[in-house]
């Protein structure tokens, strides 16, 4: 059977059982005509004629009755299919992969996903844990959160909240180094989050421009752990100054607008109860934490 056939197979099965083009095309919700051609394609190509015209209507021919089991067993497959693939859209669980960044990840969304595994234990979630921007249109991942000002994937995009972002530094550090701080922060010393530069574009906009970038890192998590240990100052949520008693907002400065939370899913997705499930849950609970995410 070509992958033809099982397009004009529908519509064979129609006019077998209602005698009829137009009323097959009523119970089809199609046109005469399409109906019509679909029949004459089939017939063409199995080089045999499936109907004979009476005058009550279209009788099936020898060829056509025997083709009515092998018809009507294609169309219990493709229920089957649709029923079990339904099943999953529709229910509350199967899988399901979600990427998202490390200052994300570890102490703001895991213990959404706690809670969101206590309340949806059928669905698994696989985490991808990457500062790449995965490409939903290909199916890398299937939800994506992202720390963006906008978003022009082909993809289904909801925008949280803008983010903001505060100067922390630890206690330890602070007592250590702020009092003998000169004007613009000289004396101070911010960690790098790019590649080695003493001199980077964001020092000019900052609260100290005239401290000190010392050593870099791409990990963010590892730059936070870094300021917790009394290393030096980092631009980040101040929502980790409420996690993390040793640091604290550095005297003197405001958390700033920055770029938006969004959560993506790829467009076919969005109809699948877990994927659907997930989003709305992540979405709320972050929505919960926008006055601390916010500073």
């Amino acid at each position: 059977m070509r992958s033809d056939d099982w397009e004009q197979l529908p519509y064979f099965l129609a006019v077998a059982r209602h005698g009829s083009l137009r009323t097959a095309a009523e119970g089809l919700g199609s046109a005469h005509g399409t109906v019509k051609r679909h029949i004459e394609a089939l017939e063409n190509s199995y080089g045999v004629q499936l109907f004979r015209r009476t005058r009550r209507g279209l009788n099936l021919t020898a060829a056509g009755q025997r083709l009515v089991p092998v018809a009507e067993e294609a169309e219990n497959v493709i229920a089957a299919g649709r029923s079990r693939m339904t099943g999953l859209d529709r229910g509350e669980s199967g899988s399901l992969r979600f990427s998202l960044t490390g200052t994300m990840a570890y102490d703001i969304v895991a213990p959404i996903l706690v809670r969101f595994f206590e309340a949806y234990p059928g669905i698994d979630v696989e985490l991808r844990v990457t500062d790449r921007m995965e490409d939903i249109t290909r199916l890398e991942t299937d939800v994506s959160l992202r720390y963006a000002n906008d978003i022009r994937d082909d993809v289904v995009a909801r925008r949280l909240f803008r983010m903001s972002l505060q100067t922390l530094a630890s206690r330890d550090y602070l007592e250590r180094h702020l009092p003998h701080a000169g004007e613009g922060g000289a004396g101070l010393h911010w960690i790098g989050w790019d590649e080695v530069n003493p001199s980077p574009e964001w020092l000019a906009q900052s609260e100290f421009p005239k401290a000190d970038v010392r050593h870099a890192t791409t990990d963010t998590v590892m730059q936070l752990n870094l300021a917790r240990q009394g290393f030096g100052m980092i631009r980040t949520s101040g929502y980790f100054a409420t996690i993390y008693p040793e640091l604290i907002a550095v005297p003197g400065t405001v958390a700033l607008p920055d770029r938006s939370l969004w959560v993506l899913l790829h467009s076919e997705l969005r109809r699948t109860t877990r994927v659907r499930r997930f989003v709305e849950f992540l979405s709320n609970e972050l929505l919960r934490l926008r006055p601390l995410l916010q500073g």
